[in-house]
């Protein structure tokens, strides 16, 4: 029944957009009663949220690709970064209301409620992957990652909550202000942008002699 409602949603949001969702529609496409979508989501915000989850699977799909280029924990997260700021400034209201937007109970519920009946979606993932993608808090996810980072010797432990703040931080910021139209911005150059402040946010925490086995590079710049 949860999927008859959220697919519903997922096809208004695809076909006319979030800001054209609504109990009444959604009950009528599913078949149903507006009452009954209640039964099944405490809150409007709940089942938006269900539904915009449907839209990370090219995301979540992507991501082992991305992070397979590459050759150490901190090559590895910076490309996450890449494949996670790529997909999210194409579609910033669909990640605004997984990651920013007030859902009126505990993220972490409603995505673990998500992955019971969109299990599927994690089967490209690995188990330690999957474990990291069921923590809704992105400064947690990357701090669970960074973990084999410090073993590795790139970074120490006092870094690891500092690097996934700050880096949390740098996306809503430049999220908020894409949405918001404080800047004139293409999603790629949001993306590059974005993506040039975590690498130097991360850059400046990295132990010196390691600095040397971060051989990767992003497709971004810094512009004014």
């Amino acid at each position: 029944m949860y999927r008859y409602f959220i697919d519903a949603t997922a096809e208004v949001i695809e076909n006319e957009g979030i800001e054209k969702v609504s109990i009444r529609k959604i009950a009528d496409k599913a078949g149903y009663t507006s009452s009954t979508v209640y039964n099944y989501f405490q809150e409007f915000s709940h089942l938006i949220y269900f539904a915009a989850m449907r839209f990370m699977k090219d995301y979540i799909d992507e991501l082992p690709d991305y992070m397979n280029r590459g050759s150490n924990t901190v090559e590895k997260w910076l490309y996450s970064w890449e494949c996670f700021c790529k997909h999210s400034f194409e579609k910033p209201q669909i990640y605004s209301i997984i990651f920013i937007d007030n859902l009126g109970t505990v993220p972490e519920d409603l995505l673990k409620d998500y992955y019971k009946i969109y299990e599927k979606d994690l089967t490209r993932l690995s188990k330690n992957l999957q474990d990291i993608v069921l923590q809704h808090t992105f400064s947690k996810r990357s701090a669970l990652y960074l973990q084999q980072a410090i073993e590795e010797g790139f970074i120490t432990s006092e870094d690891v909550d500092f690097i996934s703040e700050i880096t949390l931080l740098i996306w809503t910021g430049m999220m908020t202000t894409f949405m918001n139209n404080r800047r004139k911005i293409s999603p790629e150059k949001a993306t590059e942008q974005t993506l040039y402040y975590v690498r130097e946010s991360l850059m400046k925490v990295i132990t010196p002699e390691k600095k040397k086995d971060i051989n990767m590079q992003l497709n971004n710049s810094k512009t004014n």
